[in-house]
């Protein structure tokens, strides 16, 4: 398999601001100081509240991936905002230019990874090592009709 990448080849990793969502402020997405804030759930995006940004703390990167190490393991989603995180959450830096389409491929592949880490096993020190697909494949026609689709969901939950 010579067109697959280690993920750190392709992204730098970090791990996010480990944040805990009882110390937040809850908010509306109509405050203008909304973020989201992001957690190792599997649903919604990752998206588990939105609270009220603090000066203080920068938030994640916007036109990341972010990475469940734990609880959820390998939950992946393109986070097209800045956002705040949670406990054991990875934060994938893109190193070159990708497209949000292409960002959704890799939350994607990374997900089909999912199947390691059973059994309460975290993806803590493994996630830079596992492979990846160089670039997303060109055929991918029926995959980016529903890339499309996801895109158009998540872009209704603007802040």
């Amino acid at each position: 398999m010579k067109n697959l990448l280690r993920v750190d080849e392709l992204f730098e990793v970090r791990y996010g601001i480990n944040l805990e969502l009882v110390h937040l402020e809850q908010c509306d997405n109509e405050d203008r100081d909304a973020i989201f804030f992001v957690s190792r759930t599997e649903k919604n995006n990752g998206v588990s509240a939105i609270v009220r940004r603090l000066e203080e703390i920068e938030p994640n990167p916007s036109h990341t991936i972010s990475v469940a190490g734990s609880g959820s393991v390998m939950s992946s989603f393109y986070q097209r905002l800045p956002y705040y995180s949670g406990r054991d959450l990875y934060v994938l830096i893109p190193k070159k230019e990708f497209s949000a389409i292409e960002m959704l491929f890799y939350a994607y592949c990374l997900q089909l990874n999912k199947y390691k880490y059973n059994y309460g096993r975290q993806a803590n020190k493994t996630i830079k090592d596992l492979l990846i697909p160089e670039k997303m494949p060109e055929n991918l026609n029926i995959i980016k009709s529903k890339v499309f689709n996801v895109i158009a969901q998540v872009s209704k939950f603007e802040l």
